[in-house]
């Protein structure tokens, strides 16, 4: 690897050299230019349901492919302006506008995803590429092909994009703006701080219980100022997301639309959500051995992310890219010299600034550009495992990098397939260079917290937004959500965790239920199943690589459930996901044993 990376923002010239409007505008032309040679198309499309001529798709799809990414490139630019700076004004300008400008250009375009949907199986079996040359587009049609029957007429289609535009998500952007912009004031250190709710959380796992609690009362203190306005942004979000999806679309419920957005069956969905209420006692259990080590009689919700160790231990920025990195290379050395991109094209924003979103991410955009990550790095060793995270998104989107636009993409079940994956590298690394029984048991401690984080915790989020959205459509308040939300805490921790009343209104600082509806099970879904991929990979060693690169690679090219039975896995199976929890407790077993 060699080099040395430091703290640093992103540099989006790779998608735009500039926003200056010339730019902007150049960019704009040949979009539209791109557009409406497209549109000189449905004289064929025409001409073929009179049976007057035969109809190529390939050239269609090729226009349709060009046109995908010259959006895909505008549109992502002010997206991650907008994340990097949510207080600019001027990148608040340019999203809404290309917004506007990209809204009017897709509902152009949308006749020929209308129109094959419209064609019958036969019909449309009949008019698919050569599989063999053309594997992406041969997909990509077909999968479109199951949203047939909740697609509506073209001018409805045009209205519903053209208010979304307008509407929810402008309501969303200021969601975004809202809260991004909260300050929070804390004394540490006999010192009185400003802090971004990045920062202050960063207490929540301190080991000083009293800054713990103060950190917690401090974000609903202010979340609570906003919490009348939050409400009405969820709510319309919810009537918004029923009158489309169920009352226009016919959709069986809320959650189905996802889960066909997904392509995943119902069952399975289902089957995880409950195995993951099944087995809420196995962190319970955790929950009262992890008070026992602290010293307490029981453990508080301030408390669930306590460190055992009580280390405050600070990482270098540089170090961290270093051990991931390192890391990443031990498992596959192709695969990390793919991944050092990120840091070498300058595509991570890793500073943490006023205004800047908080949380990370990693956005692909196109296959042949180096995905961008934003994260908020504050030294914990927490920060390493989320640099190690979002690494892996972008290393899942390298992996399938010769796909296309179409198809690159991972489906949102596999998508965090990678990123825990390589987050369990780092656990494993950390763990067999460490010879300290109370650094091990930290370790150890602190992956099972993050095991909590990212199963259970995100899976009664989603089972809290089942319940919601049945309750605002029965004209239920704020309060009686946040009853609902304190209810499941209660199911979720029993007696072995002491809930403060606060707690009841965290829901309203979730941004997943706002921006993406039923997103969050998504995160259930990759660990579990990580944690039973990388069980395979102890047991099988090299020989295990080929395939999980494979499964990599296909991005979104093949049904999640095909690349899964690939890998002998049935997603319907509650046994499945059952195994992740067992791996689970094979850890808490582990910390059990320990002689401390």
């Amino acid at each position: 690897m060699g080099n040395r990376y430091e703290l640093s923002g992103w540099q989006l010239t790779d998608l735009l050299p500039d926003a200056e409007d010339d730019t902007v505008q150049a960019h704009l032309a040949a979009l539209t230019t791109a557009v409406e040679q497209f549109e000189g198309q449905r004289a064929a499309l025409e001409a073929f349901d009179q049976g007057e001529q035969d109809l190529d798709l390939v050239p269609l799809m090729q226009q349709l492919e060009d046109i995908s990414e010259r959006m895909y490139v505008l549109g992502a630019y002010g997206s991650l302006w907008f994340s990097a700076d949510t207080q600019s004004e001027e990148a608040l300008r340019y999203e809404g506008y290309m917004q506007q400008e990209l809204t009017n250009l897709q509902n152009r375009v949308i006749f020929f995803d209308l129109w094959w949907k419209s064609l019958g199986d036969e019909q449309a079996a009949a008019l698919l590429p050569d599989p063999e040359q053309y594997p992406d587009y041969v997909y990509s049609l077909q999968s479109d092909r199951r949203f047939c029957p909740f697609t509506l007429d073209e001018q409805s289609e045009q209205i519903i994009n053209t208010k979304d535009a307008n509407g929810m998500s402008s309501l969303i952007t200021v969601f975004s703006m809202l809260t991004n912009r909260l300050e929070f004031t804390l004394e540490v250190d006999g010192e009185t701080r400003t802090l971004t709710r990045e920062e202050l959380m960063q207490h929540a796992y301190s080991s000083d219980a009293a800054l713990r609690e103060a950190a917690y009362r401090e974000l609903f203190r202010v979340y609570e100022q906003e919490n009348g306005i939050l409400g009405q942004i969820y709510a319309s979000r919810v009537r918004d997301w029923h009158s489309e999806n169920l009352g226009l679309r016919n959709y069986s419920s809320p959650i189905a639309v996802k889960n066909l957005g997904n392509n995943v069956p119902d069952a399975a969905v289902e089957a995880l959500l409950q195995v993951c209420q099944d087995n809420a006692g196995l962190f319970q259990e955790y929950f009262r051995l992890k008070a026992k080590w602290l010293g307490l009689e029981k453990l508080r919700r301030f408390d669930i992310y306590a460190p055992l160790g009580g280390s405050d231990k600070q990482i270098d920025y540089g170090d961290a890219v270093d051990m991931v990195l390192e890391t990443v290379d031990a498992f596959d050395s192709g695969v990390a010299t793919k991944a050092e991109r990120v840091f070498r094209d300058g595509h991570i924003d890793s500073e943490i600034r006023k205004g800047k979103r908080s949380g990370a991410f990693c956005a692909t955009v196109l296959p042949s550009q180096t995905p961008w990550i934003l994260m908020n790095y504050t030294g914990r060793v927490r920060d390493v495992a989320t640099l190690a995270h979002e690494l892996g998104h972008a290393i899942h989107s390298l992996q399938a990098e010769d796909h296309s636009l179409l198809t690159q993409h991972a489906p949102l079940p596999l998508a965090e397939t990678a990123s825990v994956f390589t987050e369990m590298l780092l656990t494993d690394r950390f763990m067999q260079e460490e010879t300290d029984p109370l650094v091990r048991r930290e370790l150890l401690a602190t992956a099972v917290d993050d095991m909590y984080a990212t199963v259970m915790r995100q899976a009664y989020f989603v089972v809290f937004e089942k319940a919601a959205h049945e309750a605002v459509l029965q004209n239920k308040s704020t309060g009686d959500l946040s009853e609902i939300y304190r209810s499941q805490l209660a199911q979720q921790f029993g007696d072995a965790v002491d809930v403060d009343d606060i707690f009841a209104h965290e829901w309203l600082m979730i941004p997943h239920i706002y921006h993406t509806p039923f997103y969050c099970y998504a995160y259930s879904f990759g660990q579990l199943l990580v944690l039973a991929l990388y069980r395979r990979y102890q047991q099988e060693g090299e020989a295990f690589k080929p395939g999980y690169l494979r499964l990599l690679a296909y991005g979104g090219s093949k049904d999640p459930d095909d690349i899964l039975q690939e890998m002998g896995i049935d997603m319907s199976d509650p046994a499945f996901w059952q195994g992740g929890f067992d791996v689970c407790r094979d850890m808490i077993d582990q910390l059990k044993e320990l002689d401390i």
